[in-house]
């Protein structure tokens, strides 16, 4: 059976959704992953005990690259998971296992347990010579993949392994917004470096910045090779072929993801558990709102926020995409629901900050101030970090 069937647990509905086809670059030219170069990255493996970083989106074409580097005669020793497993069905922040791949029995190691990432174990270190990256990440700092990549990349960096990103385009990679995390305060599980919270990079780009910068342990680096894309630039339109991670179904999901998913900082529901995760908002006392949803446990969301309550609020997953894509990070919908309830400070939770990594936000929220005032705010973090991040670019802004 091909590994595609495999792994994926997801409705042919939510594939064609998601116009499983060639993506064009500038020009009309189709972008072509880097796990698809493989003239490029072949060689630095022959002869290697190799350990992957990845999951249910590294795929080759119809191929998973597990099959593919075992059909080339590359030694696979281990794969590691991050957070929603190597089949990319665990729901966020659920425990992932370490198992067996069934198909190959290669070891799957995972890097995710106890609603966090975390670095690989020492033991697991000693079963390869080179780590190979091949994730499709969204470019979000509280998109928790690179935390895993920048976990192993640590541990290669203490022990003189070789790490090679096999690059993907980021379908967030037209933009940077969002304050730079202020990492003294408000480091955790969904947020480490300090970036702003659209980066605007691929992971092969900031598996370069994090080296570059020095953000490693002690500020050593490690031996990084990367990959890049071909006929890729940050200008780039792509859809992403297959889905993320459960509640990122489809492309309207993964645009209007940078600014609903702050509403897992609030008492709002951002449509866990239902058809319409992350393009949905409400609560049950926001009563009036022309839209009513009930969050249900499902595969991807056992226990959803405000479960089996009747929610009224509003659907966006009619939204144009070109306004979502030109919006960016747009805080309006938070700033709605928190003067449609009226709870004051009761609105947020601690996680607020943790997400949105700062703490002037939730206070100029309550003192009344607009989306565009806020956003005013932190266009300096923007200005210095698109500065600080240009040595590291692989492809055209």
């Amino acid at each position: 059976m091909n590994r595609l069937h495999y792994i994926l647990s997801i409705s042919l509905l939510t594939l064609l959704s998601l116009v499983v086809r060639a993506q064009e670059g500038s020009g009309g030219t189709r972008i072509v992953p880097a796990d698809e170069r493989t003239a490029l990255y072949l060689p630095l493996l022959q002869g290697k005990r190799i350990a992957l970083l990845a999951n249910h989106t590294a795929q080759v074409g119809r191929q998973h690259l597990l099959d593919l580097l075992l059909e080339k005669g590359i030694n696979v020793t281990a794969v590691f998971s991050p957070e929603h497993g190597f089949r990319g069905t665990e729901e966020a922040g659920g425990t992932v296992r370490s198992e067996v791949d069934r198909q190959t029995g290669v070891p799957i190691l995972s890097l995710y347990g106890g609603g966090r990432s975390k670095g690989p174990a020492e033991r697991d270190m000693q079963k390869f010579d080179v780590l190979v990256v091949d994730l499709q990440d969204v470019g979000l700092r509280f998109y928790t993949y690179y935390i895993c990549m920048y976990y192993l990349m640590d541990a290669c960096a203490a022990q003189d392994k070789p790490v090679v990103v096999l690059d993907r385009p980021n379908p967030n990679g037209h933009y940077v917004d969002g304050p730079i995390l202020d990492v003294a305060h408000h480091k955790s599980g969904v947020g480490i470096l300090p970036i702003p919270v659209v980066h605007g990079l691929t992971l092969g780009e900031l598996a370069q910045m994090i080296n570059g910068e020095g953000w490693l342990t002690d500020g050593k680096t490690c031996k990084l090779t990367v990959i890049p894309c071909r006929n890729y630039s940050h200008r780039s339109l792509y859809r992403l072929p297959i889905p993320p991670s459960p509640n990122l179904p489809n492309m309207q999901a993964v645009y209007l993801y940078p600014s609903l998913c702050l509403f897992e900082g609030t008492v709002v529901s951002l449509g866990r558990g239902t058809d319409k995760p992350f393009q949905v908002y409400g609560h049950p006392l926001m009563k009036g709102a022309p839209y009513r949803f009930t969050p249900r446990s499902v595969s991807a969301a056992k226990n959803p926020p405000l479960r089996d309550k009747i929610c009224y609020g509003f659907d966006l997953s009619e939204v144009p995409q070109d306004s979502i894509r030109q919006d960016g990070l747009n805080l309006s919908y938070v700033i709605d629901a928190y003067l449609r309830l009226g709870m004051g400070d009761r609105f947020f939770t601690s996680y607020f900050e943790r997400l949105i990594g700062v703490d002037y936000v939730r206070q100029m929220i309550k003192q009344g101030c607009t989306a565009e005032e806020i956003r005013a705010r932190w266009q300096e973090d923007v200005k210095r970090f698109k500065t600080q991040r240009k040595p590291y670019l692989l492809y055209e802004e």
